[in-house]
């Protein structure tokens, strides 16, 4: 019976752990939600939601090596793709968000060219290969993953084609003459292996759990483990906190199946010693 007892205590402490953590992403949330109610004016360079949407497969690029391809060309392996939209040249913001990409992916376990794609695309119609090439060297090094290389391409293109693809994503960007550099939102697009929009993570910063996340939920849970689609179940996308956060209900779900297949089974385990006793 005190065996019984002290299991039974174990299970539910560890359930008000889950729920004091959930409590604690619903506090943040709540935090940074009435921070960001005002923001700087984005009209016209921001990114504008058009999850569910589909792009054009048929865009035509030139990648890094200088050969003409097609946007289809990369979803033809039936995996989700991670599509940014940033110039080679760009004096600060294109760096940074490829740069935390980058840092994103060095605790991310998948790797681009395997589980998934990345494609990056200049916005700047000036551009050529080569300085398509020197980035993505410079970008595979700082990863530290050399085959990544096979799975991540930088293109560029004609500026009717770059348009039509950011039109496409909800990507606004502008030419700025006083500045002299593109002005343009922060953010990367993950697009399920069809070309739809599955998910837009937000500003400079990629975790690799929401780009895990976002990642399974984009290939509809066909890449991972089990336990990667339980996670998945479990989350949802926080637009507020612009980051995956634990879903209470679903949560709920978990644990009360987990509890009743453990106790289940611990009686079960239990009658039977008395039984063979």
């Amino acid at each position: 019976m005190k065996t019984h007892t002290r299991f039974v205590a174990v299970v539910f402490l560890g359930l008000s752990v889950v729920f004091s953590a959930f409590g604690s992403g619903a506090d943040k949330a709540a935090g940074l939600a009435a921070q960001n109610e005002k923001g700087p004016d984005m009209s016209g360079v921001g990114i504008t939601d058009k999850l569910g949407g589909s792009i054009d497969l048929g865009l035509k690029f030139t990648d890094e090596t200088g050969k003409s391809v097609r946007l289809g060309d990369f979803f033809a392996a039936k995996r989700p793709v991670i599509i940014s939209m940033a110039y080679y040249q760009c004096p600060m913001l294109c760096g940074v968000i490829l740069n935390a990409l980058v840092d994103g992916m060095k605790e991310l376990a998948w790797t681009p060219g395997k589980e998934f794609a990345l494609v990056n695309v200049s916005i700047d119609p000036r551009e050529k290969p080569e300085l398509a090439a020197t980035k993505k060297k410079n970008l595979v090094e700082a990863l530290g993953k050399p085959e990544a290389a096979a799975g991540w391409h930088f293109l560029t293109g004609e500026e009717n084609q770059i348009k039509a693809l950011a039109g496409e994503l909800g990507f606004g960007y502008r030419w700025d003459e006083k500045e002299k550099q593109f002005a343009h939102g922060a953010g990367i697009f993950v697009l399920t292996p069809d070309g739809k929009i599955s998910r837009v993570l937000y500003g400079i910063q990629y975790r690799a759990s929401d780009l895990r996340l976002s990642l399974l939920e984009a290939s509809n849970g066909k890449i991972g483990t089990i336990i990667d689609r339980i996670l998945l179940f479990c989350f949802s996308y926080n637009t507020h906190l612009r980051q995956y956060s634990l879903t209470v209900t679903r949560v709920l779900q978990v644990a009360f199946v987990a509890v009743v297949l453990v106790l289940g089974g611990f009686i079960a385990i239990s009658r039977r010693r008395e039984m063979k006793s």
